[in-house]
């Protein structure tokens, strides 16, 4: 899609973050928006930027975890323009925790959100995608082509968001079709502020030189739509990552698994002489010792 000017783009999660970045950068390029979230508050800021660029922006509250509310938003889009050139799916959300602490609706909301709405609201506007000079763009994370530790539920939805966009690309991929899976590091967003691992409550705050700003990705996204890329992958740290999980994945599986602490573990634990001679069996026959 070498022309974005005129185009109509949807964009879930436009409230703030990536979403917003990407909205702001569609307006600034001549794209009129269909913008929802369920923050209406920041929502309504974000299209006022993007109105600022003299584009068309329509608003709407939609939870997409909820099946009616992508039906109706679905129809309210149809129904407004007509068609749609441009889906952008953000929308997404996570929780740091071991698997087995977390509980079962959160599981089943994170991968709803992340997953089961992007692949329900893609599959509504295939139809119209596909009749039109369309793109299609999936915001991924490098966790969903590399692993790390307690973050399984977002795990699970970004590997199968990608999955799902690569799936798409190789059956309907064309010059008039593109599909991208965009797939950033760490990102200066609410979502990453909101990481908190629920059992010690401490803030996930890497390092500055790995994290970047939502309009660098943005910038990507909107380089991707234009060139019609498969796979973006956002920042150094995440490019070297996902290398490194591809030529080495047993290097990755013994950093991840942290076998050093074990190993430190086991050394703490291991008893000092004098614990041991205390703990020393009396031999068959001999007469324990005596105070």
């Amino acid at each position: 899609m070498h022309t974005l000017r005129g185009k109509k783009a949807l964009v879930t999660g436009a409230a703030t973050g990536i979403g917003r970045a990407i909205a702001i950068g569609l307006a600034r390029e001549g794209v009129h928006l269909y913008l929802v979230d369920v923050d209406d508050v920041s929502l309504e800021s974000a299209a006022r930027k993007a109105r600022s660029h003299g584009v068309e922006v329509v608003t709407r509250h939609c939870d997409v975890a909820n099946s009616a509310h992508l039906a109706a938003t679905v129809e309210a889009v149809l129904a407004h323009w007509g068609h749609l050139n441009i889906l952008i799916n953000n929308a997404g959300i996570a929780d740091r925790c071991h698997t087995h602490e977390m509980h079962d609706g959160e599981w089943d909301r994170i991968v709803t959100v992340n997953l089961l709405a992007p692949i329900a609201l893609t599959r509504m506007l295939l139809p119209t995608l596909l009749a039109n000079d369309a793109h299609l763009l999936n915001v991924c994370s490098i966790f969903g082509l590399t692993t790390t530790r307690k973050l399984a539920a977002y795990q699970t939805s970004k590997f199968g968001l990608v999955g799902f966009t690569a799936a798409l690309r190789a059956e309907y991929g064309s010059p008039e079709f593109g599909v991208t899976a965009v797939c950033p590091g760490f990102v200066q967003t609410p979502l990453l502020k909101r990481i908190v691992d629920t059992r010690s409550r401490r803030v996930l705050v890497p390092p500055a030189w790995m994290v970047t700003t939502p309009e660098k990705v943005a910038a990507r996204a909107l380089d991707a739509i234009r060139k019609n890329k498969g796979i973006v992958v956002v920042t150094a740290f995440a490019r070297i990552n996902w290398l490194v999980a591809r030529l080495s994945p047993g290097l990755i599986d013994f950093l991840n698994r942290r076998p050093w602490r074990y190993w430190r573990n086991q050394r703490l634990r291991r008893p000092s002489d004098a614990t041991a001679e205390s703990m020393s069996v009396t031999p068959r026959g001999a007469s324990p010792p005596r105070a």
